[in-house]
């Protein structure tokens, strides 16, 4: 019999794109949906920077692009890192790839080895622990409850440690939560990993524009761990270039290396012509991505108002991203008399049926309790749909 591979057969459908495709496929049956579940920004990418790939493209960069990336775009990341991180990479500690996915899935095939432990906090974004499972690594995932806002301590991770321990991989800002680390939350977590040198830690850190606290944080900056951090970033969300594809990691040389030659074997280079657009967004004019930040802090303010009228829906207020993500276990065993709502999963399904609102289940996240809702839409758009949400709720009883 004709059949996937085991490694196929096994990994989840990424829940964030599957909830986006069906409301996709409502929209074309033509019913109102109001998308509540993607997870990238609803602004279009800056003028400066499309106008840098219409010259590239009148350039002629249309060649195969080296495998780590321009030698003029790793140094553009390079110079991004110092100039706002005060963290210090040489260009060969740098390699560009097809996306911040593709960037932490070459680390984690990279060094991870069949029975290798990758300590995870949870909630933590769907594409963790598929990738961990795709290198065959066993996932460690440390719970943190909106009590914490969704933090680990360090005493959790001491605790989750393991002479099977290879990885710790998280982001800050994150996604499902908002939530980040502070510099003083990150050294402590530094100070555990200073006991344990064989210990990798990934840092996801893709949305560190999208911040409503101040200065970015990197767990990076701790000399007594730096030379076991990879910083994963790239364009998408603080530029508005999610479709570019262009992510990056700065890393040990050492890792750097093998992802650079396991890439080379998987994709080759990312595309010449994002690549220089990506330059140009990260070298020029950082005005729109000041404005896109305060336009979602406007909103996260506006959400967070609106959302706490729902009844049963706990919130916290995120300082970073643009999601929220309540907890509704209030709800569960509450029916509106042929609805009954169980689980996240059934709430989800709920609103997208009762109130035509796509949103995320909790469970893709690791916390079975919550809901996300990201406000990467217009105010309007999402006030009528919280008010859809919360029509629907109060139906339940």
């Amino acid at each position: 019999m004709l059949k996937v591979s085991d490694r196929i057969a096994g990994m989840e459908v990424s829940p964030t794109l599957a909830m986006s495709q069906k409301s996709r496929e409502m929209k074309a049956l033509g019913i109102d949906v109001i998308n509540l579940s993607v997870g990238e920004p609803d602004f279009d990418t800056p003028d400066h920077i499309k106008k840098a790939a219409q010259k590239a493209i009148d350039d002629n960069y249309s060649h195969y692009s080296p495998v780590p990336g321009y030698v003029e775009l790793r140094k553009a990341v390079a110079g991004k890192l110092k100039r706002e991180n005060d963290l210090e990479y040489t260009v060969d500690q740098i390699v560009v790839s097809n996306g911040a996915k593709q960037s932490i899935t070459n680390v984690i095939l990279s060094i991870i080895n069949k029975g290798d432990e990758v300590i995870i906090p949870s909630p933590y974004w769907v594409s963790y622990s598929e990738i961990v499972k795709l290198a065959e690594g066993v996932n460690v995932f440390v719970y943190a409850p909106i009590e914490q806002d969704f933090k680990i301590t360090p005493e959790q991770l001491e605790a989750a440690i393991t002479p099977r321990t290879k990885a710790f991989l998280f982001s800050s800002p994150s996604n499902p939560t908002g939530s980040l680390y502070s510099k003083d939350e990150l050294r402590a977590l530094a100070d555990v990993f200073v006991k344990y040198p064989d210990i990798t830690i990934l840092s996801d850190e893709i949305y560190e524009h999208i911040n409503y606290v101040g200065a970015h944080e990197s767990i990076a900056q701790f000399a007594a761990i730096f030379d076991r951090v990879v910083v994963i970033n790239g364009v998408s969300k603080g530029y508005a270039m999610t479709g570019w594809r262009i992510g990056y990691i700065a890393a040990p040389l050492w890792i750097a290396k093998a992802c650079n030659k396991l890439q080379g074997q998987m994709t080759s280079g990312a595309s010449s012509i994002a690549q220089i657009a990506s330059v140009a967004a990260l070298d020029g004019d950082q005005s729109t991505t000041v404005a896109m930040r305060e336009a979602f802090h406007k909103r996260r303010d506006l959400a967070l108002e609106q959302i706490r009228k729902v009844p049963g829906f706990e919130t916290r207020e995120p300082n970073g991203a643009f999601y929220l993500f309540p907890k509704v276990s209030q709800l569960f065993g509450k029916a509106n008399g042929s609805y009954t709502i169980n689980n996240s999963t059934d709430l989800s399904l709920f609103l997208l049926e009762d109130a035509n609102v796509a949103t995320v289940t909790g469970e893709a996240f690791g916390s079975p309790e919550c809901l996300r809702l990201s406000y990467a839409t217009s105010e309007e758009q999402m006030a009528e749909a919280i008010s859809r949400i919360k029509a629907s709720v109060e139906k339940l009883k």
